[in-house]
């Protein structure tokens, strides 16, 4: 068998379907909203878990729903697609506020309807004020929070939990009736409040079966108006599907890939958060795709023909998010995250069909999602590497490539099992995770590195403000040698991570006592067998990850200071100062100076890669130190979403010569922009200085190649090696936008011209004319290279 599948040709019923997504416009939804507060209304006294179970139920049971007869893959959160829903057991102030502006904002827009508005703010918005767990938070703790927010950016404050991978394999071996079954068994033997877990996980799966059930009778009364009879064929099936689905577990392909969207869908209606992540589709899949073939039920272009019809599923579901958090994770990146290739738990290439069939659907469809990766490895098959370059060239900035060699060993060492850590998944852009058993909490929080060495250099206060926001330890003049300078620069580390994991704290705490999660929680191991929800710890692992922002900006500012100011003494520390405090103005020379006679990150320069590393190093053990709420460990990530945009709002003018709120460098392990100045190959060697224990949580290369590079067969080759050459130096990963500058400025220009534009913006991939402006112009402004 062909094993690229060149053969398959991309089904037409898809494009149908893509073209009626694409064309609906994007709502604000408050239906959800109603449901959840006329259930709370109605169950005033019952505990929180309780009432998240019932309304969950309710809202399976009455939100409105539809299909489109093509569809082979159905059901959503809303009626409608690409929806805002309105969530309000996470947060409503923001709502309230922002409501209005939603359709023209900067960044995710919205169209609101102004009869939700007027019920919202009578019926909603009453009701949850002081309820939320964004008002818990913001009255337990919210002080504290702002005190560090120019400098730590504390997430998850108005949402549900998500960024996380289910036992999806459980759930499709069990489906809701099973798992509703071992619920049940556990909660004639359990006492105390481990019964109420129990008896919410039953009102959930109960919930889940109706709404299989509501699709399977949706179907069936559309099917008497359908006169195609191959639609109306499959229309039955698809029905068929839906009603099997609700008594028993999948047993077909087809029904597998619907169980497995349903369960993505009902934990989408459960919690409203990002991140959901299917994991390694090609493995659990597998075994029913191969059933069906052996038995000839289907063939690999009607597989293929079903993956797209959930792809298209994937896209149908985006996150509604306050304007400030629009910025941090700007285009919708919601994160349904699949890993292909890589290993199988005893250490064996996985590769097999299916992995094949999942690329060629993302090379049919190029959509954002879902935010396809590939593992790889030492023994990768040239094949699968391949077929990899070929879709990557194709522009989507999909697949992302994720390296066994390096990820691997950083899981075992926080503790994870070989065979856990053989399995590993990603979830949402490029955090890292164990299928199934492990509640990573990787969007904890985000630690502005350079906003610190900025109060480290002026004596604690903000450059843009002047407001004393840290200790004063000195400033640039005050030191009398560098090792000064990284002894009060750590200091102010320590300092800012204690205020910060005080507040994850009581993030962590609100999330146990507003939003236990029962659905989430019967589909990670250990949950069910302790009677004790995800939130609470009921996971196998239980990590809080931390991004640090940003190496590159950090290393450029700390090598021009040590080599300008310290060793050769070319600019006064009090020149530098003040030349900090007026963003350059005035200071033209020596901004001059900073940018062009000081080396930078990047360019395989031994000595300034590893003061980037040691600082990410020394970053990283201080908060080996601590433990999260849930009893398990902190680590670290470095990726920034879109945040590089707005962190760099918050820091003044830097020693590596940036300008004050300029954005800082992309990516995470990225370079900044520009200084990258000898080529592709030494930005890997200095990436990989960076120990790949620091990059537990996630960590993220991006880079641009021309499309010209891999028009000719010895470009695929090339970038094959090059690929080859990232596994062997241990880098986590790596991901590439294959674009021309000019079709990006045509296409700001434009945007009507280039709806279906997708780029790489961070570790996913989002529509680039529904990007705001200062992320656009960040994304042109990247080096591209033409040659390895």
């Amino acid at each position: 068998m062909n094993r690229t599948l060149a053969g398959l040709k991309k089904p037409e019923r898809v494009e149908t379907l893509k073209k009626k997504m694409l064309d609906e416009k994007r709502y604000v939804s408050i239906e959800q909203a109603r449901i959840i507060t006329d259930t709370y209304k109605r169950h005033p006294d019952r505990s929180a878990i309780v009432k998240r179970a019932l309304s969950l139920k309710n809202a399976l049971l009455h939100l409105s729903i539809d299909t489109h007869n093509e569809e082979l893959i159905v059901g959503n959160r809303s009626r409608g697609v690409r929806q805002g829903i309105v969530f309000p057991e996470s947060g409503t102030s923001w709502i309230d506020r922002e409501f209005e502006s939603l359709p023209t904002r900067p960044q995710d827009k919205f169209q609101v309807r102004q009869e939700d508005i007027e019920m919202f703010r009578q019926d909603i918005r009453p009701y949850w004020k002081s309820r939320s767990l964004e008002d818990v938070i913001r009255e337990r703790y919210g002080s504290e929070i702002d005190e560090i927010a120019l400098v730590v950016k504390i997430n998850q404050k108005d949402h549900a939990q998500g960024h996380i991978c289910p036992n999806t394999e459980k759930w499709l071996k069990l489906g809701p009736e099973g798992i509703k079954q071992e619920a049940s068994a556990r909660l004639a033997v359990c006492e105390g409040e481990s019964r109420e877990f129990y008896e919410s996980v039953i009102l959930v799966m109960e919930g889940a079966q109706e709404f299989m059930l509501r699709y399977h009778r949706l179907i069936l009364e559309k099917l008497e108006s359908e006169s195609d009879p191959a639609i109306r064929q499959d229309m039955r099936a698809t029905a068929d599907n839906c009603r099997n689905l609700s008594q028993r577990p999948a047993e077909s392909f087809h029904e597998a890939v619907q169980s497995l969207w349903f369960l993505f869908a009902i934990l989408h209606l459960e919690s409203n958060a990002s991140s959901f992540s299917p994991g390694r589709m090609d493995q659990y899949l597998y075994p029913y795709f191969k059933k069906d073939l052996e038995r000839g039920t289907i063939d690999e272009q009607r597989a293929l023909e079903i993956i797209e019809c959930l792809w298209l599923k994937f896209n149908q579901i985006v996150y509604l998010r306050n304007s400030h958090s629009a910025k941090f994770f700007a285009g919708f990146p919601i994160g349904f995250n699949i890993a292909v290739g890589g290993q199988t738990p005893d250490g064996k290439d996985a590769t097999n069909e299916l992995s094949f069939i999942l690329l060629k659907a993302q090379e049919h469809l190029l959509l954002p999602q879902p935010n396809l990766s590939v593992r790889l490895h030492t023994n990768t098959p040239e094949e699968l590497l391949k077929e990899s370059i070929r879709v990557v060239s194709l522009g989507s900035g999909m697949p992302q490539f994720f390296n066994d060699e390096s990820v691997i060993p950083a899981m075992t060492r926080l503790g994870i099992s070989q065979e856990d850590a053989n399995n590993y998944a990603i979830v949402g852009c490029v955090e890292l995770t164990t299928p199934g058993n492990n509640l990573g909490w990787s969007d904890a929080a985000m630690f502005n590195l350079n906003k610190v060495l900025e109060l480290t250099l002026n004596n604690g206060k903000c450059l843009i403000t002047g407001k004393a926001l840290a200790p004063d330890l000195g400033n640039i003049e005050t030191y009398e040698s560098f090792e000064q300078l990284e002894a009060a620069f750590a200091k102010q580390i320590h300092y800012f991570i204690g205020k910060m994991i005080a507040a994850c704290e009581a993030v962590e705490k609100a999330h146990i006592d507003t939003l236990p999660s029962p659905f989430l929680s019967s589909v990670i191991d250990n949950c069910v067998e302790l009677g004790k929800d995800v939130t609470a710890g009921g996971a196998k692992y239980n990590f809080s990850g931390i991004q640090m922002i940003q190496i590159a900006n950090l290393a450029d500012s700390l090598a021009a200071i040590k080599k300008l100011v310290f060793d050769e003494k070319r600019i006064t520390s009090g020149e530098l100062l003040r030349a900090l405090r007026a963003n350059f103005a005035g200071h033209e020379v020596t901004r001059a100076m900073l940018l062009n006679r000081a080396p930078k990150y990047g360019n395989d320069i031994v000595w300034v890669d590893e003061l980037g590393a040691k600082w990410a190093r020394t970053f990283n053990e201080c908060l080996s130190h601590y433990r999260n709420y849930r009893g398990g460990l902190y680590h670290t990530g470095m990726y920034t979403v879109s945040a590089h945009i707005p962190m760099g709002e918050n820091v003044g003018a830097s020693p590596d010569g940036r300008y004050s709120r300029e954005p800082l460098a992309d990516g995470g392990m990225s370079p900044v922009y520009g200084r990258d100045l000898n080529g592709p190959t030494a930005v890997l060697n200095s990436v990989s200085r960076l120990d790949n224990h620091l990059t537990s949580n996630g960590g993220l290369l991006n880079m641009k190649f021309l499309p010209e590079f891999f028009k000719t067969e010895s470009g695929i080759n090339k970038f094959s090696q090059f690929l080859r050459t990232f596994v062997d130096l241990e880098i986590p990963h790596i991901q590439f936008n294959v674009l021309k500058k000019e079709d990006l400025i045509a296409a700001k220009a434009s945007p009507e011209d280039y709806r279906g534009l997708t780029v790489r913006v961070a570790g996913y991939t989002a529509y680039f004319t529904e990007l705001a402006d200062e992320l656009q112009n960040e994304i042109i402004a990247r080096t591209s290279y033409g040659e390895i």
